[in-house]
């Protein structure tokens, strides 16, 4: 059977998501009355709220899901939010003397607000299309979202970047439905603020291999368990 895509809730959806990122990051409306990891929020928030708005708005029996497959939302929670936050946190303390534990939290919630639209929402409305085909709607999509749209090597770089992005955080959340773990995933883009360099990018590469591994080994106990059902 094939699944119908309603374009209707995805306009809605991006329409408000790209409304509130160019009020927070092209206006001056929070600038100097919110704290600065609120406002990392707040740039975030727009996937967030046009996916529950388009979801309430055409009664959508879209999934959201914290804990996805995982029987509780503590696995996901411990392997994708608290190690890497501890992980990337430990190292930073190593580095620059700093151990900035509410700065890791806050990129994860930040990376949360966006993973519930792009993967919770967007890549859910659009399963009736071929993988590819998905993928590249939603690399293309979350790209202008951020508007830097002039044509420059970097952006094109950042695109190509977002494209692999969508693609590989995709197949994590097929193979999870959880929007913990594919939030975990996102933040890694976000955690270095500083630049990566060799050893952040052996933490970053540390991280993936396990969290690959988790979920290859979960999916299988997964599977198996319902086969048995």
């Amino acid at each position: 059977m094939k699944i119908k895509i309603n374009y209707g809730a995805i306009a809605v959806f991006y329409i408000i998501a790209i409304a509130c990122r160019f009020i927070a990051v092209k206006t001056n409306l929070f600038t100097g009355i919110v704290h600065d990891y609120v406002f990392i929020l707040i740039r975030g928030v727009g996937p967030a709220l046009g996916a529950f708005a388009a979801i309430k708005l055409f009664s959508l029996n879209n999934p959201l899901s914290l804990k996805g497959i995982y029987s509780n939302i503590i696995l996901p929670f411990v392997v994708f939010w608290l190690l890497p936050a501890l992980s990337i946190t430990t190292l930073y303390y190593f580095i620059y003397g700093k151990f900035p534990i509410v700065f890791a939290f806050t990129v994860l919630v930040y990376g949360l607000l966006e993973e519930i639209g792009w993967r919770g929402f967007l890549q859910e409305q659009l399963k009736g299309l071929p993988t590819l085909y998905a993928t590249a709607i939603i690399a293309v999509l979350w790209f202008l979202w951020h508007l830097n749209i002039d044509l420059t090597t970097s952006n094109m770089i950042f695109l190509g970047i977002i494209f692999f992005g969508s693609w590989g955080i995709g197949k994590i959340y097929s193979k999870t439905s959880s929007l913990i773990a594919v939030a975990g995933v996102h933040s890694l883009n976000n955690f270095f603020v500083k630049g990566v360099h060799e050893k952040e990018l052996m933490l970053i590469l540390a991280l993936l291999v396990i969290w690959i591994g988790f979920v290859i080994i979960y999916d299988r106990k997964h599977k198996a368990e319902l086969a048995l059902e």
